[in-house]
């Protein structure tokens, strides 16, 4: 009896193992997926297009926040200047004030503030000298193929291009004057959505109508042209980064990320393609696909495919919906990579209503 226990066992855990091996590519002799037609894809204008007072500094651009440091001094005074830092709580300490609460407040209204209440202790209001020695509230994440990437302090107004110059410019293939930066699908994100920056218009063409300010936590993205690769977000069991491998088709790279999830509408699964600032989207039946009622569809590197939880209505906002997610995984993967490089790829799901 033990034997036969014993053989049931090694089936079952064959059988288990068999449902949890990933799915193989086609084989050799399975029909070849088709080619889209250009005709399949519908040209879409992004909603996210930049905004006038984007392309002039603020007029107040600084405020102080939680670890930015400072020198204060008294004008006049024989005290040497004195070094603080703005807590987590917002305040600063300084002499035998109390804790003044200065986040939010420019350097001008936090001088005020001090002059003002030093103006208790002493017999006349002091002349104070505010100085600004680090940043450490206001920052700018600017990663991909530069020659520094990395995490910027964000003290004065600063546009894209001086950004990326101070990251050491476009990063340099040694001995190759290819382009080393896939400008199509290079961006900035705020706020957790993509601005409409064209970085081909800015950087080849000279269009300073692209060369917005950048904000506190802007996160500017120029893709490395090397990279091939196949984005399948949305409804899927595990959203992530797919390696491009010959000839991939839609079913295999849904299929590398666990297949689609239970409520997934596969009716209406978006393949998107070209630029972000000029993208454009085709939609399949994959019911269809998976019943062998159509043929499987090619992929090309750098796609965008989204399965949605709902069929959508407006292409426009599907499409911006798809951007969003596309530009949120390559943020999150990207900044997880710079502050701990062993950590995995991980994807974003983000739900589309109709």
């Amino acid at each position: 009896m033990s034997r036969v226990l014993l053989y049931f066992s090694l089936i079952a855990a064959c059988l288990f193992c068999a449902c949890r091996s990933t799915p193989r590519s086609p084989s050799p002799t399975a029909a070849f997926p088709t080619k889209l037609a250009t005709n399949a894809f519908t040209s879409i204008t992004p909603t996210n297009v930049i905004q006038k007072e984007w392309l002039s500094p603020s007029a107040d651009f600084f405020r102080l926040g939680p670890g930015d440091i400072l020198d204060i001094e008294i004008i006049g005074g024989k005290e040497l200047p004195s070094t603080t830092m703005v807590g987590p709580d917002g305040k600063l300490y300084y002499s035998l004030l109390p804790g003044l609460f200065v986040w939010g407040l420019s350097l001008s209204e936090a001088r005020e503030l001090i002059e003002t209440q030093m103006a208790k202790l002493l017999r006349e209001r002091p002349e104070i000298g505010l100085t600004l020695r680090g940043v450490g509230s206001r920052r700018i994440w600017i990663l991909g193929s530069v020659a520094n990437p990395g995490v910027y302090s964000l003290a004065t107004p600063v546009t894209v291009l001086e950004a990326i110059a101070a990251a050491g410019g476009i990063a340099q293939a040694a001995g190759s004057t290819a382009e080393t930066a896939d400008l199509t699908k290079s961006f900035v994100l705020r706020h957790g959505k993509p601005i409409g920056v064209d970085f081909q218009r800015l950087l080849h063409g000279g269009d300073l109508s692209q060369n917005i300010y950048l904000q506190p936590d802007d996160f500017v993205y120029l893709r490395p042209a090397t990279m091939k690769e196949v984005y399948v977000l949305g409804a899927v069991v595990t959203p992530n980064i797919v390696p491009f491998t010959t000839r991939m088709s839609l079913a295999t790279a849904i299929a590398y990320t666990g297949g689609a999830g239970k409520y997934a509408s596969l009716s209406h699964v978006a393949i998107v393609r070209g630029s972000i600032t000029q993208p454009s989207i085709a939609t399949v039946n994959f019911h269809h696909i998976l019943a062998g009622q159509l043929p499987d569809v090619e992929l090309e590197p750098g796609d965008l495919v989204f399965v949605p939880m709902s069929p959508f209505v407006r292409l426009e906002m599907f499409a911006d919906s798809i951007l969003t997610t596309f530009v949120q995984t390559v943020a999150v993967n990207e900044g997880r990579a710079a502050v701990v490089p062993t950590v995995g790829t991980v994807g974003v799901s983000v739900p589309v209503s109709p």
